[in-house]
């Protein structure tokens, strides 16, 4: 499977250096992920990683959508107009959640579970089928959102019984903040954390900085590379995963819930984020509504979201970056033509 964001020059041989890298994948949340730990230690980076992915299967279980889990119950809850008391986890997740979306004018929402699942997109295979559009114009209508959910300390309700969550585009983001949390409190300083293409750096390798690459949405490999300071976490929304096609036409997994249909107009959405105790988790809630803006709110919509460091590839290849972030990039090759944005 093809990631968004590839760990370039960084998966050097562990005996090469000082501090051996100990490295390990799985795969959870839909997806990918892979640990790597830059310790004199061995053993402690074993642990250390393995403590990561227990928590990563942990929060997998509790939050996946469509298989039995606490999520699912909210949601059976929430459609047959119960409330639920839910765990203090859970609750903050929710109230975390529903402040982002606000913030990006739910053009992301994590409230129209009952859209993705229409689509399709609810499972980790999907068939190449068009839902009917008059099921989509149904749900549209009804506007399910999460600014529809009522958060009253640990208790949940919703004000629309078609709102059904799906936190697929801010969980990775949220494990990688609490990957970060677990390595430090183990004694872990330079790691690199990777859920499929999302990816938070703490310290180096050896002194010198992680160097990812950001994945070319339409051609094999890397676009450009980028070397990332201790804390900064980079995330990527692509329609080049989870998507499929029909009559040609490819349809992918971010919906626009103005219509309820796949985005056409964006490739790909880049976002830097600087070091912060939520890093991992703005790179991963910014680039959904700034994908979904488009052509002509997907600026605006990133001074919204705080993101100064963005790159947009639309459809037709073109190659949008903010100043801030093109200072940080090396393009691979020959440097494609680009628009370079204040």
């Amino acid at each position: 499977m093809r990631t968004l964001l590839i760990a370039l020059f960084s998966l050097i041989l562990a005996g090469c250096g000082k501090a051996p890298l100990q490295e390990q994948q799985a795969f959870v949340f839909g997806t990918r992920v892979e640990v790597i730990v830059a310790d004199p230690d061995p053993e402690q980076g074993r642990k250390a990683i393995a403590t990561v992915l227990r928590e990563f299967d942990r929060m997998h279980r509790t939050y996946h959508a469509w298989q039995s889990s606490e999520l699912t119950a909210v949601n059976d809850a929430l459609a047959a107009g119960r409330s639920l008391a839910v765990s203090a986890e859970m609750a903050g997740f929710l109230s975390e959640a529903q402040a982002l979306a606000a913030q990006g004018d739910y053009l992301f929402d994590p409230g129209i579970g009952r859209l993705i699942k229409l689509w399709g997109f609810h499972a980790d295979e999907f068939e190449a089928r068009l839902p009917d559009p008059a099921a989509i114009e149904a749900l549209r209508s009804k506007h399910p959102s999460l600014a529809d959910l009522v958060i009253d300390g640990t208790t949940v309700s919703s004000r629309n019984p078609t709102l059904a969550l799906d936190f697929g585009g801010y969980l990775k983001g949220v494990a990688l903040d609490r990957a970060a949390a677990i390595l430090r409190q183990q004694g872990i300083h330079n790691a690199l954390i990777n859920i499929g293409g999302n990816v938070l750096a703490l310290g180096s390798k050896e002194g010198r900085k992680w160097r990812i690459g950001i994945q070319h949405p339409r051609q094999p490999g890397p676009l450009a590379t980028v070397m990332l300071d201790d804390g900064e976490a980079i995330g990527t929304s692509g329609d080049y995963q989870r998507y499929f096609e029909v009559d040609g036409k490819r349809y992918a997994h971010l919906i626009d819930p103005r219509t309820g249909w796949p985005v056409d107009h964006t490739a790909a959405v880049t976002v830097l984020v600087p070091a912060g105790p939520k890093a991992g988790t703005l790179s991963d809630a910014a680039s959904k509504p700034i994908f979904i803006a488009g052509p002509d709110g997907w600026r605006a919509m990133a001074e919204k979201m705080q993101a100064p460091m963005v790159m947009r590839v639309d459809r037709d290849n073109r190659i949008f970056v903010t100043e801030a972030l093109n200072k940080r990039l090396e393009y691979i090759g020959q440097k494609p033509e680009i628009t370079v944005l204040p």
